[in-house]
């Protein structure tokens, strides 16, 4: 029987924000632009260079601007065109003619809960869940990391995992994989997942990071799953459960990773971004330069 192509992809983006308040009392979180783009839109490219043709928002309330970010915009479009603005116009147009569906998670229950949403929409084929507050090379055109979890998925017909080191200080902000022996050429056998161990109880450095390719058998599991850590539905307790009746793979991330879920993070990763932006780029790093002259005390003088 031929393998299902893995063709939707589910975005939870129903958190509150409020590591961002007040700036997100109004607006989602996942429209902050990193330099001139919406966090968000990195995962829906990220998405569509990878092969997906439909992808689901998993949203809550005042979550509207997501929607009209990817919607059209006649007034906007007619102005640009009939001032001749082609280039702002083409950036514009890139945010439209997605396959993009919306659906509330009425009441914030974890991670687990938000994919549980998704059932309907995903059916009975592989998908996607991606994490908005994980982007991934962001500046160069390497393979991207859901595409990489695709062409596992293709070889091993099972659920794969994104891992990364991290400092063992950090795991109990994760959820964490027990590897089984070495990875080959970066795929790991896993033992099992575990939702934010303490840092004496983690049984490996490998932290789950946003991206999972998942077997549409995870959604019986997620209407069964009792609450775990925080009293939420954990998306990693139900891979754990799914580990035990079919193999559940981690794919070690080797590029790079911007986590945008905090102030400090959000700040690098909007430097690292606009040291690549053509409109900013020398600006910024001679910014950078002068500010790291002014903070040592020294001068061109």
């Amino acid at each position: 029987m031929p393998t299902k192509k893995v063709k939707k992809a589910v975005i939870p983006a129903a958190g509150l924000g409020t590591r961002f308040l007040p700036a997100t009392k109004a607006l989602a979180k996942e429209m902050l632009p990193i330099v001139d783009k919406p966090t968000i839109q990195f995962i829906v490219e990220e998405a569509l260079k990878s092969g997906i043709e439909d992808i689901l928002v998993v949203t809550g309330k005042s979550k509207r601007s997501i929607e009209d970010h990817f919607d059209s915009n006649f007034e906007l479009e007619y102005n640009l065109k009939v001032k001749k603005k082609n280039d702002l116009l083409k950036l514009v147009d890139e945010t439209t003619g997605i396959n993009l569906h919306f659906i509330r998670q009425s009441h914030p229950r974890g991670l687990g809960d938000a994919v549980l949403q998704a059932k309907a929409f995903v059916g009975n084929e592989p998908f996607m869940v991606m994490l908005g507050d994980d982007l991934m090379d962001i500046n160069d055109n390497s393979i991207p990391l859901t595409q990489q979890l695709i062409n596992d998925y293709e070889k091993t017909h099972a659920s794969t995992i994104a891992v990364m080191p991290v400092p063992h200080e950090e795991v109990s902000a994760y959820g964490v994989i027990a590897p089984q022996g070495e990875g080959i050429d970066g795929l790991y056998s896993v033992e099992t997942f575990v939702e934010k161990p303490s840092p004496d109880q983690a049984p490996s450095d490998l932290a789950i990071i946003g991206r999972y390719l998942l077997t549409p058998e995870i959604f019986g599991i997620l209407e069964n799953q009792a609450p775990g850590a925080g009293d939420e539905i954990q998306l990693t307790d139900a891979i754990d459960t799914l580990n035990k009746t079919q193999r559940v793979f981690a794919r070690e991330f080797s590029g790079q990773r911007f986590d945008v879920g905090d102030k400090f993070g959000y700040m690098k990763t909007s430097i690292e971004y606009g040291l690549n932006h053509p409109q900013v780029k020398d600006d910024l790093k001679q910014y950078i330069i002068d500010l790291g002259k002014k903070l040592s005390g020294t001068s061109d003088n």
